[in-house]
């Protein structure tokens, strides 16, 4: 499967994913708005996610997968599958010691993540509560993860991309199911959170079966963690839990300091970080996801000039999507919050607060996807330390930025902090690659970027223009009725999309021809026809 097939595959399943994302988003917002309990529960909501994305879909994945498509390779795909086997046994037993540990000292743990809350100990005391009850979310979803490696490995990104599917679903009928029988909506909303986790493995379980994947739990975990594999795997393992997670670390620094500013400034940079997913986890991610197995089987076979372009091709598509997504936001950002989020106990003051953070979070979008697409490169040839290095530069340099913005300017000086360290981040690995000659821009990709910043500079003119006039004719377009705001920024969305599609056309860097071919049977005929 192509690159470009393979992210349009994922990204296609994350869109749908991430759609049904901001319909539990609303749901949240609606239920438990932007204040005490809402605060609470996003700590205790990113407290699993964050352990996930730095174990599960950071360092083990960013190890296994590389490894596996080698053994693919290599020794086979039965050999490989019980190298899965033996990866996902030890994977499970540490982290299920890991999650009962958590669980005994989670009011000491919300005590360090969220310094704010020490003024106030019955928002200790529900953060404590609802984060043990989100906490089995990692071990279930740590076992999803590895499921999703598997498949990704034998090119099956659909199953993995929608499987968050299941935890937005499980949210929102938990407002109907769970909640009438909790303490608060938010009690209701966690015990869902963490059976979504388990149904996540039963739905990726059938992919497996159905593609003759076996996996079976073994219990001789001390002798496992001695065969030679396993002890590589752990090796690469340590320095990848900086290295793949420094997105997700530093959205928690930016938690931790965000919670001396004040009563609602978690939840604004929750919906703020939430909306710029959107992109980031679609396109970013599609391509992460996508580009590592077929990179490591590239590398493996010593093919470095089908992965140099493989990277080339990776690095175009995350900027000719994530830069006018980018602008887009920024222009558009509080209309969009308006219609997503404001209804219930989420007021006006939110949305111009949440909107603010969207803004300053946006500037970075373009980095942070190509970061995700830079970062493979060294995954796929087994090098885990190098991104480890640069990562605890950007860790540094955010968590010192963020102090110093904090106080001047609130949350916004926290968002603005996390968007410097992005640049700082692209920039390591720009150089990094360069260096050990695994890959640079080279003169074309160059001048296809200039041309896409062209692209988006023309689409945002007009869109400012059509957001203005918009304003001008329905001067309380933002207190409308939904039937209107949907039209207006639905239109607008279109205008956006229609105008930098027709500059990427005329400037070159739009390829029909690559978007004809995800259509096998219509793509290949205009390709023949040419």
């Amino acid at each position: 499967m192509s690159l470009m097939k393979s992210v349009a595959t994922f990204g296609g399943f994350t869109l749908i994913s991430r759609v049904t994302g901001f319909i539990r988003d609303m749901v949240l917002a609606n239920f438990l708005g932007a204040g005490s309990i809402a605060d609470a529960f996003f700590v205790a909501f990113k407290l699993p996610n964050l352990f996930r994305n730095l174990f599960a879909e950071g360092a083990f994945s960013s190890a296994f997968v590389p490894m596996l498509s080698h053994k693919m390779v290599s020794d086979g795909r039965d050999q490989a599958i019980r190298f899965a086997s033996r990866a996902i046994s030890v994977l499970a037993f540490f982290l299920l010691i890991f999650v009962i540990i958590m669980e005994f000292f989670m009011p000491e743990l919300i005590n360090l993540l969220a310094p704010g809350f020490r003024n106030d100990p019955e928002k200790i005391a529900l953060a404590a509560d609802l984060s043990r009850i989100t906490f089995p979310f990692l071990l279930f979803i740590s076992i999803v993860s590895f499921q999703s490696g598997i498949l990704n490995s034998l090119n099956k990104f659909a199953a993995p991309a929608a499987a968050p599917v299941i935890l937005n679903l499980m949210m929102i009928l938990s407002v109907f199911i769970f909640t009438p029988f909790g303490e608060t909506p938010a009690h209701g909303i966690a015990v869902g959170i963490s059976v979504a986790g388990f149904l996540e493995i039963l739905w990726l379980h059938w992919f497996l079966k159905h593609a003759g994947v076996k996996i079976r739990l073994q219990f001789n975990i001390f002798r496992l963690i001695k065969t030679p594999d396993i002890k590589t795997l752990f090796k690469r393992i340590a320095p990848g839990v900086l290295g793949s997670g420094i997105y997700q670390i530093n959205m928690m620094i930016d938690t931790i300091i965000v919670s001396l500013v004040g009563t609602g400034a978690i939840s604004w940079l929750y919906y703020a970080n939430r909306l710029q997913q959107l992109p980031l986890g679609v396109i970013g991610a599609a391509i992460s996801v996508a580009l590592l197995p077929i990179l490591s089987k590239h590398i493996k076979a010593g093919a470095d000039s089908e992965a140099f372009a493989t990277q080339n091709r990776a690095v175009e598509y995350g900027a000719l999507f994530s830069i006018p997504a980018a602008l887009a936001l920024i222009i558009l950002a509080e209309p969009i919050i308006n219609l997503l989020f404001q209804h219930g106990a989420f007021g006006e003051f939110q949305t111009r607060m949440t909107a603010l953070a969207v803004i300053t979070y946006s500037v970075s979008l373009p980095v942070y996807v190509l970061v995700k697409a830079l970062t493979p490169n060294f995954f796929a040839r087994g090098d885990t330390k190098t991104p480890v290095k640069y990562s605890i530069v950007v860790l540094i340099s955010n968590m010192i930025l963020a102090i110093l913005l904090v106080k001047p300017f609130g949350h916004v000086g926290v968002a603005a902090a996390t968007t410097i360290a992005a640049f700082i981040s692209f920039e390591q690995y720009r150089r990094g690659l360069k260096k050990r000659g695994y890959w640079n821009f080279t003169p074309e990709l160059r001048g296809k970027i200039n041309r896409i910043f062209l692209s988006t500079l023309v689409m945002g003119l007009i869109l400012y223009a059509g957001k203005q006039l918009a304003f001008r004719i329905y001067p309380d377009w933002l207190s409308a009725n939904y039937t209107l705001k949907i039209g207006l920024l639905g239109g607008l969305c279109i205008l956006g999309v229609a105008s930098f599609g027709f500059m990427a056309k005329l400037t070159g860097v739009l390829n029909i021809n690559d978007f004809l071919r995800l259509l096998p049977h219509k793509g290949k005929k205009h390709v023949d026809q040419n």
